[in-house]
């Protein structure tokens, strides 16, 4: 159900109530492109069900998703025929349009295009534990991350999402875990790393599917390089790469994770959910723990 987690603290001054995020939500429903609209964001049923709620529960935990539409309008495609129409306006008026017309040209052809420009769906799922105060999105880069929060924050009167700060610095801890060969605990290394120089050079050593306990990684990371990302395996159950920006990227599920059969189609979503959430919230914890705990406000970091 997740393959990436960015975690974001909630702040002290919204109250968690599953009715209130819901008729927030819906003031803010997914609806497709208009024929002159370049990108439309809006929440979507998690279930997949058309006119389902916003918010499911698996357990404690609430289950949201964002969608996105995008119209694709190749940038080739609309410069040719910028330069078609400012060939035209030469040849009819003999000079070149300036800067501000072509700009203007610009933006009347896009207007023109968008209506016959295909479109593109994304899904971002949205998981908040109410208990712990705590929002995962399930997103690969911090862009889309940012989207959702932008999106929650004008659908929820009060609510403020700070990104989740370590007292370690993943970076710093990382470092530590390969030079000394002990990982935290729970957690065990993997074969997959990324090493890269902090100076102008950002010169960068990558291993996959290679053993990390070598003294050619100590090597490295004594000579200034710091881990960007690290492969780790949790509790024997979930696999996953940390990086040095408290991104969980590639998470996996271990074989024995998801016992029991495969489930009836419409259970499915239950089944997965609370699997999911139920592992995924005893690993959060225990990756905050390994980083030193929760960074708060007023105490000094480490760095890396």
């Amino acid at each position: 159900m997740f393959k990436n987690l960015i975690v974001y603290r909630i702040g002290p001054g919204w109250a968690a109530h599953r009715t209130a995020l819901e008729a927030g939500l819906e003031k803010m429903i997914f609806v497709p492109c208009g024929a002159t609209q370049p990108v439309s964001a809006g929440w979507a049923p998690p279930r997949g069900v058309a006119h389902g709620p916003l918010v499911e529960a698996a357990g404690a935990q609430w289950l949201m998703k964002l969608m996105i539409e995008q119209r694709v309008l190749p940038s080739a495609v609309v410069r040719r025929r910028v330069e078609e129409r400012a060939a035209q306006i030469e040849q009819a008026t003999g000079r070149k349009p300036g800067k501000k017309q072509a700009k203007e040209l610009k933006e009347e052809i896009v207007l023109e295009l968008l209506p016959q420009a295909f479109t593109k769906q994304a899904e971002i799922q949205v998981w908040l534990d109410p208990k712990q105060r705590l929002l995962m999105v399930d997103a690969s880069s911090p862009a889309k991350a940012d989207e959702v929060v932008t999106q929650l924050v004008k659908a929820l009167g009060g609510l403020s999402l700070t990104p989740l700060h370590t007292t370690q610095s993943p970076a710093a801890a990382m470092s530590g875990w390969l030079t000394t060969g002990e990982p935290p605990a729970g957690f065990s290394v993997d074969r997959e790393c990324e090493l890269k120089s902090a100076d102008e050079t950002r010169s960068a050593v990558r291993y996959a599917r290679h053993a990390l306990d070598i003294a050619e990684v100590r090597q490295h990371i004594a000579a200034g390089k710091l881990p960007t990302q690290l492969a780790l395996t949790w509790r024997g159950r979930v696999s996953l790469l940390l990086t040095e920006a408290m991104q969980i990227r590639k998470i996996a599920f271990l074989e024995g994770v998801f016992e029991g059969g495969k489930p009836a189609k419409d259970e499915a979503f239950d089944a997965d959910a609370a699997i999911a959430t139920g592992e995924l919230g005893k690993l959060i914890p225990d990756l905050i723990e390994a980083l030193g705990g929760e960074h708060q406000p007023g105490v000094p970091a480490l760095a890396a």
